[in-house]
């Protein structure tokens, strides 16, 4: 067996005809393609091609319905409300991101939340597309119960990521934060458990509450939050944005993001989206590039975010390397 090497556009193209072949309609395997497209791009390699065999597999299972039509609704001024209709959270946040933008601009600050939604792939990018549109983007998305409170063992919450992004003025992003409340995202413990590593200390409880690195116990057991109870506190703030605010099903309610078993995990997601021109745009670009340079003026600092920015420049020299294995499982898919 050889490892493949493609373009960006072939990875989109794999993985758009995979998911039409699994029972996905263009409209939904098309933004979910673009999605995988830009996690290859950026070197998240746990959100990129590793899941579209997943994907498929909640396809055929009914955990996401590939025909769905997300309908999207504007009850207030500033407030978007989309239904995903149980399939990608991808087509439901391209559905109402229109009428989000527009509200953004007209109010200055405005809301889009999604329900009966699933995974949405990097959280960030959907931040950075609000930057490169010159407004604040604001982010949260809750996940199927994963992570347990401090001083107990039984989850209750997801590792529920929030992603902020600023723009820069010049149609791209200055920033981007993109952190879940876990010291670890999940996707990549189902990566090493694939692989057969064992993960870092710090990362995960087994099911009886105790430390360890083997990927398959922590995935039975519980992640650990980032900074102990500080990460707590971020994840329940995600999840009353995007599954209490939102209408989306509590990380309790949800089925497993992997996996066939549970139906649609019904999972929400909560954006914000804040227009500098609203509150002065100059004194936003001016504060900051004082504080920006702050940060990368210190030897060995950079922004959050610069790592994407260049794994994107060497991608796109050389190519997305896909291993043999991960290849067979698309194919099989």
């Amino acid at each position: 067996m050889t490892d493949t090497l493609l373009t960006l556009e072939q990875v989109e193209e794999l993985a758009f005809h995979t998911l039409v072949r699994a029972g996905a309609s263009d409209r939904q395997a098309a933004s979910v393609a673009a999605s995988t497209r830009l996690a290859e791009r950026d070197g998240i390699r746990s959100h990129g091609l590793m899941y579209v065999p997943v994907y498929a597999e909640h396809l055929r299972c009914g955990k996401i319905l590939g025909a769905a039509v997300p309908q999207a609704t504007r009850p207030r001024p500033g407030i978007v409300h989309v239904d995903a209709a149980h399939g990608f959270a991808h087509a439901a946040i391209d559905a109402g991101w229109p009428e989000f933008e527009a509200a953004i601009r007209g109010q200055g600050i405005a809301a889009m939340a999604l329900h009966r939604s699933y995974n949405c792939g990097v959280l960030g990018h959907h931040a950075e597309r609000l930057a490169e549109a010159g407004l604040v983007g604001l982010c949260f998305t809750n996940a199927p119960a994963s992570m347990a409170p401090i001083g107990g063992a039984r989850p209750v919450i997801g590792t529920n990521p929030f992603a902020l992004a600023v723009p820069d003025g010049a149609g791209g992003a200055r920033l981007v934060i993109d952190q879940s409340a876990s010291a670890i995202a999940k996707s990549e413990i189902i990566l090493r458990a694939r692989n057969g590593e064992p993960i870092a200390p710090g990362w995960a409880l087994d099911a009886d509450g105790q430390p360890t690195v083997d990927p398959e116990a922590a995935l039975a057991g519980s992640m650990l939050p980032a900074g102990g109870q500080k990460g707590f506190g971020i994840g329940l703030m995600v999840e009353i944005f995007a599954a209490a605010l939102s209408g989306g099903n509590l990380g309790l309610e949800a089925s497993p993001f992997s996996g066939p078993k549970g139906g649609p995990p019904g999972t929400g997601q909560f954006f914000i989206g804040v227009d500098p021109d609203a509150f002065g745009a100059a004194q936003f670009a001016a504060a900051m590039d004082r504080l920006a340079q702050a940060i990368t003026e210190q030897q060995g600092a950079r922004l959050p975010g610069a790592r994407r920015a260049a794994n994107r420049a060497r991608t796109r020299s050389t190519g997305v390397l896909v291993d043999a294995a991960l290849m067979d499982r698309i194919k099989a898919a």
